[in-house]
């Protein structure tokens, strides 16, 4: 019985996958029936040649079932319990200790994921969520099967492309250690309940899941079937969210829970999911400074408490300048590089370059002052607001001096301090705030 088909075309180096075919199983001794990947967001470049002999089909039907060989063969191996050949990745019990020293202090604010990562050998989503569900009272208040927990979370991890820059499975357990520091916060850790807390782990870990490493004008312009399925809306942000449902309903986590439950938690981790996408940021900050203005914040509303985590998640998601220098300049290097490569990408293959993304003309400094001025600011100077507290002014702190770093970086490059990357006021005005709150 046939089962599979191997493409690879010679002139790109990048089109070798595995097309599952029709209904094809893909079983394991674990107990994993269908394949889950249904709608990975692959993108095959070779669409863009110019070369007439070259006709592949992109409609959604002919992609449907897509699947990195090596993800699967490591996947498959990792549930078997064999070890992957010429592997270095066993950890010894003085890795391992010193993983766990660091989780006594997840709740710092100057935790460092990347050397987190490198203790856990690159498990650290795992580690760090399931270490969390725990810390938090997860598992017993809702009756999870720890097995089942570790399998999903083994299944979110690896849905992450380790390839990506910076839209890989670190940055979620980045934002995932972030929500936790503003789940702990007075006002917050006071009100929620354990469904609000659950809710606010799963979306962190899995807000980005799936991403293809290129950002949603790109996949437009190149009439991507994730476009087209999802409308032009929040593309990016709707895949993960239908992702992360489709490994909940796979992994049984929650099979106990009512129909009912189910379906709610879906949606609300959908609501959370769905706030990140930045083109909306102006009008959630909008709506948040309203709330604050009235002081009508309510957090023994759920709606409102709802409301809050998704403006929590916002911060967690882009916190990343409100982070130590060590840090924050490690992720701005990183997210540049996957802007430069998506920019590189586009000039190939005639696109026209999106803004951001041409290392020719733009610099790691404006990019990041830019970002800082007019996304960043705003946001947390109104998060502060909301919740005045020691960590607040600590993000708020760093924030400052970063910026005030990438300046000194930007007049060394160009011997003006005073530039900031118009890029960022050229996008749409809805999309930004109009004022920076703080200097």
């Amino acid at each position: 019985q046939r089962r599979g088909a191997i493409s690879y075309d010679s002139s790109d180096q990048t089109a070798l996958y595995i097309r599952m075919l029709g209904d094809v199983r893909v079983r394991s001794r674990a107990g994993f029936e269908t394949e889950r990947r249904g709608s990975h967001p692959y993108i095959d470049f070779r669409i863009f040649h110019s070369n007439s002999e070259i006709e592949v089909s992109v409609s959604a039907r002919n992609v449907r079932r897509l699947l990195s060989f090596q993800r699967y063969l490591r996947s498959s191996r990792f549930f078997r319990g064999i070890t992957v050949p010429n592997s270095s990745n066993i950890l010894d019990d003085d890795y391992n200790g010193q993983a766990k020293c660091m989780l006594e202090k997840v709740g710092n604010w100057n935790f460092d994921i990347f050397l987190f990562d490198r203790l856990t050998n690159g498990n650290s989503l795992v580690s760090l969520t399931f270490h969390l569900f725990n810390l938090h009272g997860l598992i017993e208040h809702f009756q999870l099967d720890t097995m089942k927990l570790r399998r999903f979370l083994v299944m979110v991890q690896e849905d992450y492309h380790s390839q990506n820059p910076y839209h890989n499975a670190v940055h979620a357990a980045d934002v995932t250690q972030a929500m936790h520091c503003y789940l702990k916060e007075p006002k917050l850790s006071k009100s929620l309940t354990p469904w609000d807390v659950l809710l606010s782990l799963i979306a962190a870990a899995t807000h980005d899941l799936d991403h293809p490493g290129v950002n949603q004008p790109f996949l437009i312009k190149t009439n991507h079937y994730l476009a087209t399925l999802y409308k032009n809306t929040s593309v990016l942000e709707n895949h993960h969210w239908r992702s992360a449902v489709g490994l909940l309903r796979e992994s049984g986590l929650f099979a106990h829970m009512s129909l009912e439950n189910r379906q709610l938690m879906e949606s609300q981790i959908g609501d959370l999911i769905l706030a990140t996408d930045i083109s909306q940021q102006n009008e959630y900050l909008s709506m948040f400074r309203s709330h604050l203005d009235r002081g009508d914040l309510c957090l023994e509303n759920a709606n409102h408490r709802h409301f809050v985590l998704q403006m929590a998640l916002k911060c967690a998601d882009i916190c990343n300048p409100c982070r130590t220098w060590e840090l924050s300049k490690q992720w701005s290097e990183k997210v540049t590089e996957e802007f430069f490569h998506q920019g590189d990408i586009e000039k190939k293959y005639h696109l026209g370059v999106s803004p951001l993304c041409d290392r020719q003309t733009e610099t790691i400094a404006n990019i990041q002052i830019g970002f800082m001025t007019y996304l960043v600011e705003p946001l947390f100077g109104e998060w502060a607001r909301f919740s005045n507290t020691r960590l607040s002014q600590t993000m708020l702190g760093h924030l400052g001096l970063n910026k005030a770093s990438w300046k000194g970086v930007q007049r060394e490059q160009c011997g003006s301090g005073d530039d900031v990357d118009p890029t960022f006021e050229e996008m749409d005005s809805d999309i930004l705030p109009q004022e920076p709150r703080l200097s």
